[in-house]
């Protein structure tokens, strides 16, 4: 019997969530999430993918690059049960798995292949990118394999979803203060859909599973893309973006 597999890594991913805090907990929520796959090593060959344009989704398997260091747990307490619930770490989507492998569902936007200069003996480069959106997945994430995903085989009908049959509702009404606006202008050109992705991102409640539906006044933050996001609940169904700072001079 094997007993342990070696993968080789065969793309990184490029996204707006720098940080594992507020990432949305399932793929599909935040349609406003733009990314990038830049395939890497052998698999950076646009043989590779030739045909992949056809589908308009496709699945990455990935590592939880992010959290593999802290290692696993046999219970865990799902976000989704308030965080007051253990269950099987089999049971959930956890990151802390025997295995740090994850799996999502993300939009193909296009396919580019692009010059990426010379190599050391002065030939030409090019660089094979998947540009993606809908996407849940942090900075850096190394991916492991990519699947077409194919509708009339995995969307599976009458399928029983347990404790997460339906998507959580929210009510949250995401306000922008003058400064936090003005920001949001001055970046337009650069970050013309930054505005809807802090909205979706928020009204998920990205707060710990065991103050939603509670009141709250702390100020917390967040990084997307090159931003840091101060904000706030003002009540249970109203959050106010304070401030909107770039962290660096960052260009896309």
């Amino acid at each position: 019997m094997t007993e342990s597999v070696n993968f080789n890594v065969i793309g990184t991913i490029d996204s707006p969530y720098k940080e594992k805090f507020a990432i949305p907990r399932q793929p599909g929520i935040v349609t406003a999430a733009q990314g990038q796959l830049r395939l890497t090593g052998l698999a950076n060959n646009d043989e590779l993918v030739r045909g992949l344009e056809q589908f308009s989704h496709i699945w990455l398997l990935f590592v939880f690059h992010g959290t593999q260091s802290q290692g696993w747990k046999p219970l865990v307490r799902p976000p989704r049960l308030g965080g007051n619930k253990k269950l099987g770490v089999f049971a959930t989507r956890s990151t802390f798995r025997p295995n740090p492998i994850g799996m999502s569902v993300v939009k193909l936007d296009r396919i580019e292949q692009c010059s990426a200069g010379q190599n050391n003996v002065g030939q030409k480069t090019s660089q094979v990118i998947l540009h993606i959106s809908e996407l849940d997945l942090l900075d850096g994430t190394p991916i492991i394999d990519i699947k077409p995903y194919v509708p009339y085989a995995d969307i599976i009908e009458n399928a029983h979803g347990g404790y997460a049959q339906n998507q959580p509702s929210n009510n949250i009404t995401i306000i922008f203060s003058k400064a936090a606006l003005q920001t949001l202008a001055d970046n337009i050109t650069l970050y013309p859909s930054l505005q809807s992705l802090i909205e979706q991102v928020l009204k998920q409640d990205p707060r710990p599973a065991y103050k939603q539906n509670k009141t709250d006044d702390k100020i917390y933050g967040m990084s997307l893309y090159h931003f840091n996001i101060k904000w706030q609940m003002s009540d249970l169904s109203t959050l106010q973006v304070m401030t909107i700072e770039a962290t660096t001079n960052h260009t896309v």
